[in-house]
Formats: C-alpha cells, sequence, structure tokens
C-alpha cells in the first residue's frame, strides 16, 4: 500500500470515528433531555420581581423554567396612600411587586437574560422624575400603569409624551372601576399621540374582544366571542396599540372561544405580545402557571410563522431588543 493510501485512510478512520462519537454523544444528549440545537427564544414582555413574596431564586428559574430568554421585568411606583392608589391597594402593583430600583438591579446583574421599565404613581410630584430616571438607565418601556387615574388626564398625558420623547412603549393596565378609567375613549389618546406604542393588558382590556361585552363589571366572560369588540378594533385601526397577553385574563381570552382565538391571533399577528405576569415559584406547574399554559395554547392555535412572531418576533422589534 503506497504512503499517500495510508494517509488518506487513516483520515478516514479519524474522520468516521469522531462521526461515530458525535453521534453517540447526541444521543446521550437527547437521552438526557438536553438538545444540542439552540432552542427557539421566547420574548416574556411582562414579569415582576418579588411578585407575591417570589424570591429572586424562584423568578430566576420560573423563568428559565417556561423556556424564555429574555424578560422584561415592570415595576411598581413608590408605595403612596392617595386616591389613584386607592389609599394603598395599588401599591406594588397590587401583587407586593418589586419597585424601579429592585427591577433595576436584578436585571444589571442577570443582562443576559433581564430587562427593565420604569414606573411611577403618575400624580406623584416627582413621578415624571422617577421615570425619566430609569429610561436615562435603560428602561425599555414605562409600565405597568395600573393606577385610579383617567387615562386621558393631565398626568398620564405628561408620562405619554414622556414615552414619545424617548420612544418607549407604555404598558397600560385595564380594569373597569378600578385602573385606567375612560378605556372606551381611549381612541383619542391614540390619535393624539401617533408616534408612541401602547399595549393594552388586563381583564377589561381582554374583555372586550366581544362585541357583545356590554356588562363591564365582568372581568372573566366565558361565552362565545363574537368579533368586533372595542379591543378589536383599537387592534385594527390603530398602528400604535398592541395587546399583551400575559395573565389570566390574556388566557382567558384564548381559551373561552378557541375557533374565535384561532381567528383573533392570525388577524392581529403583528400586534400581539406575549407575557407571563405570573406569581407561581416554578414555571412547570400547568395547573398553576398561567405563563406555561399560554404558550402551550398559542402553540396549538397558530400555524409556526405566527408562533414566532408572537413568541419573539413582535417584541423584539417593539422593544428594540
Amino acid at each position: 500500500m503506497s504512503q499517500s493510501k495510508k494517509s488518506f485512510s487513516r483520515r478516514e478512520f479519524i474522520a468516521g470515528t469522531s462521526l461515530f462519537a458525535l453521534g453517540t454523544s447526541l444521543k446521550l444528549n437527547a437521552f438526557n433531555g438536553i438538545s444540542s440545537i439552540k432552542k427557539e427564544p421566547i420574548i416574556d414582555i411582562h414579569q415582576h420581581t418579588h411578585y407575591v413574596q417570589r424570591t429572586d431564586e424562584q423568578l430566576l428559574a420560573h423563568q428559565r423554567a417556561m423556556g424564555i430568554t429574555t424578560t422584561i421585568l415592570l415595576p411598581s411606583g413608590r408605595p403612596v396612600n392617595s386616591p389613584s392608589t386607592h389609599q394603598g391597594v395599588a401599591n406594588g402593583l397590587q401583587a407586593e411587586a418589586g419597585g424601579n430600583a429592585e427591577c433595576y438591579l436584578f436585571a444589571s446583574q442577570h443582562k443576559k437574560e433581564f430587562r427593565f421599565g420604569a414606573c411611577a404613581v403618575p400624580d406623584m410630584k416627582d413621578g415624571l422624575y422617577e421615570i425619566e430616571k430609569y429610561l436615562k438607565l435603560g428602561a425599555v418601556v414605562i409600565g405597568e400603569l395600573k393606577f385610579g387615574v383617567t387615562c386621558d388626564s393631565t398626568e398620564m398625558q405628561k408620562i405619554y409624551q414622556l414615552a414619545e420623547n424617548y420612544n418607549v412603549p407604555v404598558l397600560m393596565h385595564w380594569q373597569h372601576e378600578m385602573y385606567n378609567y375612560g378605556f372606551e375613549r381611549f381612541y383619542k389618546m391614540l390619535e393624539k399621540y401617533p408616534k408612541v406604542n401602547f399595549i393594552g393588558h388586563a381583564q377589561t382590556w381582554w374583555a372586550n374582544i366581544d362585541k357583545n361585552h356590554m356588562d363591564q363589571s365582568v372581568l372573566y366572560p366565558k361565552n362565545p366571542v363574537t368579533p368586533g369588540g372595542i379591543t378589536d378594533r383599537y387592534l385594527s385601526d390603530y398602528p400604535n396599540m398592541y395587546g399583551d397577553l400575559s395573565a389570566g385574563s390574556g388566557l382567558n381570552a384564548l381559551t373561552r372561544d378557541e375557533d374565535h382565538a384561532r381567528f383573533f391571533l392570525e388577524r392581529h399577528k403583528d400586534k400581539l405580545l406575549y407575557g407571563s405576569d405570573c406569581a407561581d415559584p416554578t414555571g412547570s406547574d400547568p395547573d398553576s402557571c398561567s405563563g406555561t399554559l399560554d404558550i402551550a395554547e398559542i402553540r396549538k392555535l397558530v400555524s409556526k410563522p405566527t408562533e414566532r412572531k408572537i413568541l419573539y418576533e413582535n417584541a423584539k422589534k417593539l422593544f428594540r431588543l
């Protein structure tokens, strides 16, 4: 056998054994539940620190268990007893959620996985200063705005103006007679501030996908949905209106009428964003984690391209991540 023939055979042997080793490694990884292929990214636009006494370690494990690659932490405003917080009821976003400093510090310690927002009680004297302070530090959103104020008040409009100046979206919690009054006339703000991207969230926002939703005191309706509700129209008619699918309210909007949900998700596939907003400690229990259930429901109802838009692409673009 010639020297060149021997060299060629040796190279073949080395290549063959390398491929065998690689194949064995992949099989072992699969057996151990470890994927050698990078998981598809998911952006969670709605989470909180210290949510109902959840620890920082539990939050980190919770997000990883759900497969989240980037999380946006939404802070509460500074605690204060005033009409806008219902004399303290809304402090901590009514969920013991951490404030601006806590979200900023946590995100700073976990830069690869977390971003943070900025928030303040709208009618506090230094509210705008507090929000701007954290926008300058890199906050990617203003919110979650969850206060007993009218949506078109002078104080709220100053926040919208600040959002326009810093080119960040505003995330609002809509809850009838509790938070952000005047949902039915919010279109005036969408028209007045066309450069500001608004994100709708919570019970009143999701209940009003239904054209026949007349009793606004019903926060989690279960009846079949007739398209054309206020929320449906806001998403259709205003380029600067988006929807946050988080929490029990978002999940209820998907599960109460799955036939409608398929149509709705595809119809608004460029305007919808995945969020979890769940307080459970593990992120892996389908009986208690609405975030996990939300992901499963989205994947069940829509095409793969639409799934990627809702779970990742829309948020990446909106938040400039």
